[in-house]
């Protein structure tokens, strides 16, 4: 039902958007929800040609997700509440699309991390409390600051942020204000050094991954950057790529010394992240909304491959017991493959015309050579953990229990994928005769133009040659072993958010609660005060038992005053 509903809801969206887009036309819807005397309380909704467009491609991937989910997670008990808590994500993702309000934005962001929670623990074992722990307190930070920036947003006339862009970088409130929403923006897009949620997030059912952890809530704080992209400072914005560009590299770097199927694919989507903010960051919005879109299909069609892997695999991630798969299941890998390629930016498919046109964007305008090494490095890195991954799962010989039972005989799994590889195909091409009316002019040495390619070359050269099972018996990263700790650790930032944040306080309390709660405060407070109140109580029923006795003694002693005063 909610399939067809979303199927049919994302070809309107996608139709109507191409429509605003040959007008230029955008639309302010306002409702009026509440009147009180002269105040009014109003919903308002922005519907222009990128918000209809990222909510088409959010709702057709949702309904892939849903049509796959019937059979990937056939046999659960709650299957209805995985469904409808994807749709309650779904539709807290439209609010966030449509809101021109930061009220509204709020509401749809706290219900993206309120539901990312509940999807995250669903398997209610103690590493998926951890994972949706990590990844609900690292969301409040951004909920936060948005909070904030709501509170600063006290000093103009409403909360609609559209209105006010222009005038952002002229008053220093909303300065503070756009920082607040590049902070926002970093943790919910998850870039350094709030990285470590979005592995940890894996623990999640894989369809959950397919739409939530790859191609709609992580893209939701780039979407926001999008569109509050007017109103950045200069140094706001050296301060955003210096900081994407690293989380580029760092998780094309950690992703080369995983062997979670899932975490590498968590991992590559950290660096398309750190691509979208970084090319965002140098000024170029359009081109960072056309990348989130193609990579949102090519990346949800790679977790739909993976998990049918899995699912096949009795639940094992581990790429190294994975091997030959292409000879049992030649249609997933065939899109694994496709949608790998289209990741590395192979020519001609989706990939290829978003990522392709950034890169050269960035070359054409040259900012620093650190800039310009590590797009060419993250590229390079990219294509080579792509072919590790084909190296150790899709080729050689199968490393699985012999008593298995790998077979394509998924339909719905199969159905569903085969809904995107078509996209994932044409999209790049598609996106960019509709999106840009008039064409990138690019004018770049030979050398320059070929370096893309040259690039992907080495990665792919690079990869295959050190993850080679015939150069030695141990893995090379284990001959390392303390720099592939640190740098597959994704540079100690799972170990900084958890433990780097909790273990000092945990430790001050334990000490204060044994050695101040429960030592003197216990000896001078309420245990020195009941015994005090003890013997007080004591010896006054001493007195009170003893009354008559003690009035005989006070009227001895009162007479023997009396006589001694009277001498």
């Amino acid at each position: 039902m909610y399939f067809s509903f979303f199927l049919m809801l994302a070809m309107s969206f996608f139709f109507l958007s191409i429509y605003f887009m040959g007008l230029d036309y955008s639309l302010i819807i306002e409702l009026n929800i509440l009147k009180l005397n002269s105040s009014s309380v109003v919903m308002t909704i922005l519907m222009d040609w990128m918000s209809l467009l990222f909510m088409s491609f959010v709702l057709f991937i949702s309904s892939m997700v849903i049509f796959y989910s019937e059979e990937y997670m056939h046999g659960d008990k709650y299957l209805i509440r995985f469904i409808l808590l994807v749709v309650m994500f779904v539709l807290s993702m439209m609010l966030l699309i449509i809101s021109p309000n930061l009220i509204s934005i709020l509401l749809g962001w706290d219900g993206l991390g309120l539901v990312s929670y509940c999807l995250v623990i669903y398997y209610q074992n103690i590493k998926s409390f951890n994972a949706g722990m990590l990844t609900a307190l690292t969301n409040r930070i951004g909920d936060v600051a948005i909070l904030m920036s709501i509170a600063w947003m006290l000093n103009y006339g409403s909360w609609n942020y559209v209105f006010y862009l222009d005038t952002f970088k002229l008053s220093w409130e909303m300065q503070l204000i756009s920082y607040l929403i590049v902070l926002a923006a970093m943790t919910k897009s998850a870039q350094i050094p709030f990285s470590s949620w979005l592995p940890a997030a894996m623990a999640a059912p894989t369809p959950v991954s397919s739409l939530v952890h790859s191609s709609t809530l992580v893209t939701a704080g780039v979407y926001l950057l999008i569109r509050f992209n007017f109103s950045f400072s200069e140094n706001l914005m050296m301060l955003l790529v210096f900081i994407s560009s690293l989380t580029m590299f760092m998780s094309g770097l950690g992703a080369n010394f995983e062997f979670d199927l899932k975490k590498i694919i968590a991992l590559s989507t950290l660096s398309q992240l750190g691509l979208m903010m970084s090319i965002l960051a140098l000024g170029d919005y359009k081109l960072a909304f056309f990348h989130l879109l193609t990579h949102a299909l090519f990346k949800a069609l790679l977790f739909m491959c993976a998990g049918n892997i899995i699912h096949n695999m009795n639940n094992c991630q581990d790429i190294r017991f994975m091997g030959g798969l292409i000879k049992h299941m030649p249609l997933t890998c065939a899109f694994f493959c496709i949608s790998n390629f289209s990741l590395c930016g192979l020519p001609f498919l989706s990939g290829f015309y978003s990522k392709d046109l950034i890169v050269e964007f960035m070359s054409m305008e040259y900012l620093n050579i650190f800039i310009y090494l590590i797009f060419y490095i993250s590229i390079g890195l990219t294509v080579s953990y792509s072919f590790r991954l084909i190296y150790y799962s899709l080729t050689g010989n199968f490393n699985f229990v012999s008593l298995n039972c790998l077979n394509e005989t998924n339909y719905m799994m199969l159905k569903s994928m085969f809904g995107l590889i078509m996209f994932v195909v044409f999209s790049g091409s598609m996106l960019s005769w509709m999106m840009f009316s008039v064409p990138y002019f690019i004018c770049l040495p030979f050398l320059f133009k070929m370096m893309t390619l040259l690039m992907i070359l080495i990665g792919m050269y690079l990869g295959y040659e050190t993850s080679k099972f015939s150069l030695s018996y141990t893995l090379n990263s284990l001959n390392f072993l303390n720099y592939s700790l640190f740098l597959s650790g994704m540079w100690n930032m799972p170990l900084i958010s958890t433990l780097g944040v909790s273990f000092y306080p945990v430790k001050m309390g334990d000490s204060y609660y044994k050695m101040i709660d429960q030592g003197w405060l216990e000896y001078y407070g309420s245990k020195s005060l009941s015994n005090s109140l003890i013997l007080n109580s004591k010896f006054l029923q001493i007195l009170f038992k003893n009354h008559l006795k003690v009035y005989f003694m006070m009227m001895v002693i009162w007479l023997g005053f009396l006589i001694m005063m009277s001498f």
